[in-house]
């Protein structure tokens, strides 16, 4: 059991730095044996710090140091010494030109922070702390200085030589090495820093900003992969072009380069001009990307583009302002995916991870604020909160402002704060300054953990002809929080009358023809609204387009959620009417005694959906999926989850058996189409088809084996290939499950992301992927323990997506996942700690599984010498 507790760090407790570096010259030289980095700084004390005579800090994690020079004079042995993870240079005078020579070895690093090699080439991620691993430096983020790179290797190996900015020197050197100088004219923080080194193949493309420069796009790959780097370059002016119409933002370098690493503990990051790809997520093509994949991958590049002004050119000051530039940012790509396809599609799936995955992370022990308090391990807070639910709040301030007000208050937040590195608060300021908006009790958003609980009455009374809604709201106690004060909250709503047509909302006996919709400001404990000249009793459409990201509760019964699903004008609200029907049903299955009836009127909701060819096929999509058991998990008290699984696999088979011929009838209409297409109607068929098929070999139904085995041969794209193979897989159609599965992967077995997939699909079965399964999965010979892909679609998946596989009775599921986190523990440390957290909430789970859990949590905590990334949330997880 680790003795040597990490150090908590307190926002409370921040001060500016004692020192600023405002430039940095680094020149790398490049060896199979390790890596020499010279860096030379020009350094001088900050006149805002109090800290008059403090020696100078520098951090550093892993280092051989091999020589300090201070102005050209090597510093004598006791001028310096090495303190842990620190270099302290006791005297410095006021400005001054430090060199610092270390020795690192990237072969070996298994926590892919810092320098580190991929699949033969020399990478970076330097967020959040990994500039210390290459070179002692102030390594914090309101530390910014103009970089100057020079990376010098062997030529025949690694002819691609990159990092940040612009290219302005290049030549040979004996021996057969080159070198490339990069010169990056903004100032930034280290953790933007980049480097990459490889044999790799180049492709090109320009961009012509609105101001009419060119802009020269690179994306490097390895030479396999040189055929799906379309998609990604294609998404990436897409990107481009919307960030300058919709945020007058304009790309500011010559170039723009993308690289495709295999190894990588993110998505991508966005470092300065030089953004770093998990391949997964930049590397696509019709045959072995998915609809989703595409969708994910054109997400991303726009993501991280978009940090270029919303985390690069405007920065966070320390790193409790993380979603200062991740919730702004994820607020934005999600503006771009819902302009790029359907809006209503993308705003069910960003409020489904939120209400699965998100609320559950604000009810649990690692809860904490957007702007977090405390932290002992800044990677532990690459969290949902920081940036999905910080996202929301912009996204509230947004639906407060308008598009015009927000757009004035974004434009001058990058004017306001260009270089410099800032916090939540000079964000907000900026919206109120150009609003003329009082957002001050809306900061409670930043400060507050958990999520609102909005409760809502109504009454009518048809003499006066008003309604009246009574909403309360409540903010949950989260570790270390309680009593919270109530928030500024804009909830959109709408009323319907008994035909399905909306109603004018007038606030006032005087108002005529008031607005159908309105974003009511909820700013007390409680309040009540009257809505006048109304005939008769509406049905009330709340919360409309998930307008904040709260719960709501009100009683709803059955036939408004039935009425709200065919009525709505508000495509989201259809949905989760929808949603809370089928919970209702499946919930009503599990707390009645014997064979319970399924409410026929369910069945017929979605024979309506399947009929109705009118709609939109991308929401019918999305309606025809039952909640997830991860969201009947999060609804319950005490989570009983075979109990969860056995209630829900009976309304499916219910279903599908019900609608064998609807199914039937939709599987064969969606065959129609025609050739593959990347649209949005295209998707939405497939989509749909998939979900047909799915239905019907769930009911073991011989002709959806039929159109199964068809599909998947005969497929012309990888979402109709590997929705036949998930089909299968999810089936008691076993023989055709093994071969359909073997198959597959003699085809791909040469494609890493496609072998992921296939990894995942059997992880994530409850079907085929059962413990015993999931162990062969790790002794398979393409799983790969180093590389972060293969560890998540395996044993992230079965943890986190295979709920019934993973919660059996014995606790074998929680014993295994914690015998991992432990083994990955000691080589990457931030995945064991992502990995873990399924385990966390072990308190709401039923005592039986929620005990177990516990069990498992104590044999992770018990391991000698565990990381700091792990000890933190095993800690937060098992406090009372």
């Amino acid at each position: 059991m680790r003795t040597n507790q990490p150090q908590t760090i307190y926002l409370n407790e921040y001060q500016v730095p004692a020192y600023l570096v405002d430039h940095v010259d680094l020149r790398f030289e490049l060896f199979e044996d390790g890596a020499r980095v010279h860096s030379t700084m020009t350094v001088r004390k900050n006149p805002e710090s109090s800290q008059a005579d403090a020696p100078l800090e520098l951090n550093g994690d892993s280092l051989k140091l091999e020589s300090v020079t201070l102005d050209g004079s090597q510093l004598a042995g006791d001028a310096y010494e090495e303190q842990g993870d620190k270099l302290v240079v006791h005297t410095v005078p006021a400005q001054f030109e430090l060199n610092v020579v270390t020795w690192i070895e990237p072969q070996n690093n298994t926590r892919l922070e810092g320098l580190y090699k991929s699949s033969g080439m020399f990478c970076t991620q330097c967020e959040a702390e990994g500039f210390r691993c290459i070179t002692y430096y102030p390594d914090r983020p309101d530390v910014m200085a103009v970089f100057r790179t020079r990376v010098e290797a062997d030529k025949a190996d690694y002819p691609i030589l990159l990092s940040n900015g612009n290219p302005i020197e290049q030549g040979e050197l004996e021996g057969g090495r080159h070198f490339v100088t990069w010169e990056d004219p903004f100032p930034k923080p280290a953790y933007l820093f980049a480097l990459v080194a490889g044999d790799l193949v180049e492709k090109k493309d320009t961009f012509t900003t609105c101001s009419g420069r060119s802009i020269d796009l690179r994306m490097y790959v390895e030479p396999r992969n040189s055929a799906k780097c379309d998609f990604a370059m294609d998404a990436l002016k897409r990107s481009m072009r919307w960030d300058e119409e919709v945020y007058g933002r304009e790309y500011d370098l010559d170039i723009f380069m993308i690289v495709a690493v295999d190894d990588f503990n993110m998505g991508a990051m966005e470092n300065k001009g030089l953004n770093i790809f998990n391949s997964s997520c930049v590397l696509a093509s019709q045959e072995t990307a998915t609809d989703a994949s595409f969708q994910r991958i054109e997400a991303i590049v726009a993501h991280e583009y978009f940090h270029n002004w919303s985390g690069n050119r405007v920065t966070c000051r320390d790193w409790f302002q993380l979603s200062l530039k991740e919730g702004f940012t994820v607020f934005r790509d999600a503006q771009f995916s819902a302009d790029m396809g359907s809006p209503t599609v993308k705003r069910i799936e960003d409020a489904t991870l939120l209400r699965t995955a998100q609320f559950a992370e604000d009810a649990g022990p690692m809860a904490h604020p957007v702007r977090p308090a405390s932290y002992m391990e800044i990677s532990n807070f690459y969290t949902l909160t920081i940036y999905e639910k910080g996202a929301e709040v912009v996204r509230m301030i947004h639906n407060l402002l308008g598009d015009e007000l927000f757009r004035k208050g974004s434009d001058l937040y990058f004017e306001r704060h260009d270089g410099q590195a800032v916090t939540t608060d000079d964000f907000v300021r900026a919206m109120e300054d150009a609003s003329g908006r009082d957002l001050s009790q809306f900061r409670l958003w930043y400060e507050q953990a958990g999520t609102p609980v909005v409760t809502v009455s109504d009454e009518y009374d048809k003499q006066s002809g008003v309604y009246r809604l009574n909403i309360r709201q409540s903010i949950p106690d989260t570790p270390g929080q309680s009593g919270k004060k109530p928030q500024h909250i804009p909830f959109a709503l709408g009323l319907l009358d008994q035909t399905g047509q909306p109603l004018p909302l007038n606030l006032t006996a005087d108002e005529q023809n008031g607005p159908e919709e309105r974003v009511l400001e909820l700013t007390d404990a409680e309040h009540s609204f009257e809505f006048y000249g109304l005939s008769d009793r509406p049905v009330p459409s709340l919360l409309r387009n998930f307008s904040a990201p709260v719960r709501v509760q009100y009683p709803w019964t059955r036939e408004q959620l039935l009425f709200l699903m065919s009525h709505d004008p508000d495509g989201f609200n259809r949905w989760d009417a929808g949603q809370r029907l089928a919970v209702d049903v499946i919930q009503s299955l599990m707390e009645a005694s014997g064979d319970a009836e399924i409410d026929s009127r369910l069945v017929e909701a979605y024979r309506s959906l399947l009929n109705d060819t009118s709609l939109d096929q991308a929401l019918v999509a999305k309606m025809l999926l039952l909640p997830s058991e991860a969201y009947l998990v999060e609804l319950a008290d005490q989570a009983d989850v075979p109990a969860i699984h056995e209630a829900r696999e009976r309304v499916l088979t219910h279903l599908a058996t019900s609608l064998r011929e609807e199914l039937v009838a939709c599987y064969r209409r969606s065959l129609a189409q025609g050739d593959y297409q990347l649209t949005p109607d295209a998707i939405a068929h497939r989509s749909l088809r998939n979900t047909a098929l799915a239905w019907l070999l769930h009911i073991k139904d011989v002709e959806g084996l039929a159109f199964a085995l068809d599909q998947y041969q005969t497929a012309d794209n990888m979402t109709d290939r590997l929705g036949a193979l998930r089909a299968l897989v999810n089936s008691d159609f076993v023989d055709e499950r093994e071969k359909t599965l073997a198959d597959f992967y003699d085809q791909f077995r040469d494609d890493p992301q496609v072998v992921e997939m296939w990894f995942s699909v059997q992880a994530a079965s409850h079907q085929a992927g059962q413990l015993p399964q999931i162990k062969a999965l790790l002794q398979h010979s393409a799983f790969d323990w180093k590389n972060p892909n293969k560890v998540r679609s395996v044993i992230g998946a079965f943890a986190g997506q295979n709920l019934a596989g993973f919660h059996k009775a014995d606790g074998s599921g929680y014993q295994f996942l914690a015998d991992q986190v432990c083994r990955l523990d000691d080589s990457n440390p931030q995945i064991a700690a992502r990995l873990i957290s399924p385990l966390t909430r072990w308190k709401k789970y039923a005592p039986q599984y929620g005990q177990q859990m516990k069990a498992a949590l104590e044999h992770v905590r018990n391991k000698n010498e565990l990381s700091r990334d792990v000890y933190e949330v095993v800690l937060k997880s098992l406090a009372d």
